[in-house]
């Protein structure tokens, strides 16, 4: 056999193989970051989210804070695999999706989505969807009953959501008109923040909320939550990428820089104030601002923008808890609207200034293109009237069907924990007895 002919012979054999990989989009590699990444965005929620809220909160509703975030983790959770999944990624019209996926039905567990299983990318998606509902439980802490925010998590889920996330991701109106979302900047703090603000709105102030001195309970687990976050929050950003890519890497990157720029920003600016106190509850405000501030954007600047993006929402996030709130005098608890709602407004619109298009290939305003800015601001008032009259009409709904969604007076007197859950979170006289 001649030489022509044992290279004949090699491609033909090879032919059934060149066939085989390129039918097949699956790559492992992708699939095992975002197996990491999926996980990483789970610890989110019902661990740093939870120490986060519960070390922020003050003592006597510890463990009512911690158990709406984590019974929202539990509740998002079932409603998307059963139809919040189908709402927002199944084929519909531009506002909403339709029931295809409804109960995952018809999705096959060799399915793909890019190069990763397509059960992954749901279960990735519906920790989104998680976070997103627990982030909103922050701002009516220590005074809506249990009940009321149980279904209101439940109704949000379906009813805000999800069509939210099909508007922006699933091939909604929102992404037919180029808005850059790298990974919720509108889908979940925009959204989060508005919902909160309202439903502040619609129950009130806490008793005497400006005569109160609100003390966290323990300074140190909400470092310990923020950190986790922090941590989590490469999975959100870098996961989003959906591939273990250049895009992955640039976006934990900036995500790190973003975070850090903010904590420094929130620290200087509280120290150089009237007070004259770095504080570290002040730092991980800051860092968390700034992690708020680079979600939409980290798949698409580079450290420069991150770098400004990062100490602008700091800023931002500090005039938000330190003096928008204290001017109007609304009592958003965990200051759900100053973080997430104020900075998620600017890091959406920021994104339509500072993306690189040698990033991702899409260019803001600083590259050329300030038509990008559109789109960004039409996506920030769509969310806004959206999250804000969805939120107005389901909270209504789920008041009357609870008789009313806050506590009575003794009880938000007694603290939610033993009054409501018959729980304590540090339960310091067994202890002393004990020691006696």
């Amino acid at each position: 056999m001649n030489q022509k002919s044992i290279v004949l012979l090699l491609l033909a054999l090879s032919v059934p193989f060149l066939s085989h990989a390129e039918a097949s989009a699956f790559d492992t590699g992708d699939t095992a970051w975002m197996l990491i990444a999926t996980a990483l965005v789970m610890l989110m929620t019902p661990a740093g989210l939870t120490l986060f809220y519960g070390g922020l909160t003050r003592r006597k509703s510890v463990l009512n804070t911690i158990g709406m975030s984590y019974t929202a983790f539990c509740t998002a959770t079932v409603v998307w695999v059963v139809i919040g999944y189908s709402l927002a990624f199944s084929e519909g019209n531009g506002f909403i999706g339709g029931l295809d996926y409804f109960m995952l039905h018809g999705i096959k567990i060799d399915d793909l989505v890019g190069s990763i299983p397509h059960l992954l990318f749901i279960m990735f998606q519906g920790t989104f969807a998680a976070i997103a509902v627990a982030l909103v439980s922050g701002s009516i802490i220590e005074r809506v009953k249990y009940s009321t925010w149980f279904i209101f998590s439940i109704l949000w889920v379906m009813f805000i959501y999800s069509p939210i996330a099909h508007m922006v991701w699933g091939g909604g109106i929102l992404s037919d008109h180029g808005e850059l979302d790298f990974a919720g900047g509108t889908v979940i703090h925009i959204n989060a923040g508005i919902s909160g603000l309202v439903l502040v709105y619609l129950i009130g102030n806490r008793k005497g909320h400006k005569e109160m001195e609100h003390r966290p309970s323990s300074t140190k687990l909400m470092l310990l939550g923020s950190s986790l976050l922090w941590f989590g929050w490469f999975g959100f950003n870098g996961g989003s990428a959906l591939a273990a890519d250049f895009i992955a890497a640039n976006a934990l990157l900036v995500t790190n820089v973003a975070a850090a720029a903010g904590g420094l920003a929130w620290l200087i600016v509280e120290w150089v104030s009237t007070d004259k106190r770095p504080t570290l509850l002040g730092s991980a405000s800051g860092v968390v601002s700034g992690l708020v501030g680079i979600t939409p954007a980290s798949g698409y600047v580079d450290v420069t923008g991150a770098l400004v993006i990062g100490a602008i929402a700091g800023l931002i996030g500090y005039f938000g808890v330190v003096k928008l709130k204290v001017l109007l005098g609304y009592d958003d608890t965990l200051d759900v609207f100053g973080i997430h709602g104020l900075v998620g407004i600017f890091g959406a619109i920021a994104t339509g200034f500072f993306a690189n298009p040698e990033i991702n290939g899409e260019a803001g305003l600083l590259y050329g293109n300030p038509s990008q800015v559109i789109p960004q601001l039409i996506a920030v008032g769509a969310t806004v009237v959206y999250s804000g009259l969805g939120s107005y009409i389901l909270f209504k709904i789920t008041g009357f069907l609870t008789g009313g969604g806050r506590v009575e007076d003794t009880l938000e007197d007694q603290g939610m924990d033993l009054g409501y859950h018959g729980e304590e979170s540090f339960d310091t006289e067994d202890y002393v007895e004990s020691v006696k």
